[in-house]
């Protein structure tokens, strides 16, 4: 499964931004998510949706301002990004995962897409 992501960009403290995912027909019975990587730290969890568009869940470090959803029909993951801080500066990356229901760990996930860049400026 070949996984895009798109929207990634420059952007103000406070700004929004919306991420796509184009994630393939192959991925639609599958949990998809979103992680990010800035540089010198590791990849960490951002937000995973099931495969049918229940149970979102994000990490504690987004949640209020992240939402994650997801267009079965369009096979294409959203993160809309809100109230964005500089340390949501990041490569931000979708995922597939192996399971029907999301989860946290990087090792739930088969399919990784190239990342889109988001930088948010003080």
């Amino acid at each position: 499964v070949q996984l895009q992501a798109f929207g990634g960009g420059l952007v103000q403290t406070g700004g929004s931004l919306r991420l796509s995912c184009a994630a393939g027909r192959t991925s639609s019975n599958n949990a998809m998510g979103w992680f990010r990587q800035a540089p010198g730290k590791e990849r960490e969890f951002v937000a995973t949706i099931s495969w049918n568009g229940g149970a979102p869940n994000y990490a504690e470090s987004v949640k209020g301002r992240f939402t994650i959803s997801r267009d079965r029909a369009k096979n294409t993951v959203y993160l809309q990004m809100n109230n964005l801080k500089p340390e949501d500066t990041a490569v931000y990356l979708c995922a597939k995962s192996r399971y029907a229901s999301g989860g946290s760990e990087a090792g739930h996930y088969v399919s990784w897409g190239q990342g889109t860049q988001v930088t948010v400026s003080s």
